[in-house]
C-alpha cells in the first residue's frame, strides 16, 4: 500500500516522464513531411493523393527502346482527339499514332498500354492494351485501337476497364486535377497466349519475366 503522500509524488513523476517522452517524440519518429507537389501541369494534386502502382520490371532498362506520338509529347497535354466518346465526354475517341525505336535484340513481340493511374476507382483505369505486336513493327497508325482501325498483323487487344475492346479515351471527372494518361511499350522475349476474357492486368502480370525492355510516353488532360 501507498501512503497518501506518496501517490501524488508518483503521479506528478508519471506525469514528467509522460511530457518528456511527448516532447522527444518528434526526434524519435522522425520529422513529419508533406510530400512535394507533381511537378508540371498537375501541380495542384500533390504525391500523396497520386496512385502509384507497380509495374512489371524489366531484365533491363528502357536503354535505347523509344517511345513517341506526333500529337503529343512526354508530359504535354493529351491531345483532344484522343478525348473518349462517352462517360460524358462527346470526343472522337482516335486512339493515336504511336512510333517506336530500338527495340532490343532478342525481342519476339510487343505489348502496348494505355493506364489512368488517377482514375477514381481505387485501382486507376486500363484505356488499352494490346499484345502480340510483331517485334519488327516501328509503330502503330493513328485509329488503330478504335472501332474499325487496323493493327499490324498477328497483334490482338483485350477489353478496356470499360468492358469493351480496344482503345478509350481520356474522360476524367469535372473538376480533378489533369489525370495522367501513360503509354507504355514492352519488349518481350516471347509472344503470348492469353485467354479472349483476359484483363489488362492479368496481361501485366504475365510480362514479368519476359520483358526485355519497356519505356512509357504520359500525357495530362484535365476538364
Amino acid at each position: 500500500m501507498f501512503s497518501s503522500t506518496a501517490l501524488p509524488l508518483r503521479f506528478a513523476a508519471l506525469a514528467t516522464v509522460s511530457l518528456t517522452l511527448a516532447s522527444c517524440a518528434p526526434s524519435m519518429m522522425g520529422t513529419p513531411t508533406t510530400p512535394a507537389p507533381v511537378p508540371g501541369i498537375n501541380a495542384g494534386l500533390n504525391a500523396a493523393q497520386r496512385l502509384t502502382v507497380a509495374q512489371p520490371s524489366p531484365a533491363s532498362v528502357a536503354g535505347s527502346l523509344n517511345l513517341t506520338s506526333p500529337t503529343f509529347t512526354n508530359g504535354g497535354v493529351y491531345a483532344g482527339e484522343h478525348v473518349a466518346n462517352g462517360f460524358g465526354c462527346t470526343g472522337p475517341n482516335t486512339s493515336p499514332a504511336l512510333n517506336w525505336t530500338g527495340v532490343p535484340a532478342g525481342t519476339q513481340s510487343l505489348v502496348l498500354t494505355k493506364y489512368d493511374p488517377d482514375a477514381p476507382t481505387g485501382s486507376g483505369f486500363w484505356h488499352w492494351a494490346v499484345y502480340n505486336i510483331p517485334a519488327t513493327a516501328t509503330g502503330i497508325a493513328a485509329g488503330a485501337g478504335s472501332a474499325g482501325g487496323t493493327l499490324p498483323a498477328g497483334a490482338a487487344q483485350l477489353n478496356n476497364d470499360g468492358g469493351a475492346p480496344g482503345f478509350v479515351g481520356a474522360c476524367p471527372p469535372v473538376g480533378d486535377a489533369p489525370h495522367r494518361y501513360v503509354f507504355t511499350l514492352y519488349a518481350l522475349s516471347k509472344t503470348l497466349e492469353l485467354p479472349a476474357t483476359a484483363s489488362p492486368a492479368f496481361l501485366g502480370f504475365n510480362l514479368n519475366g519476359i520483358t526485355l525492355a519497356k519505356t512509357s510516353l504520359t500525357a495530362y488532360y484535365g476538364r
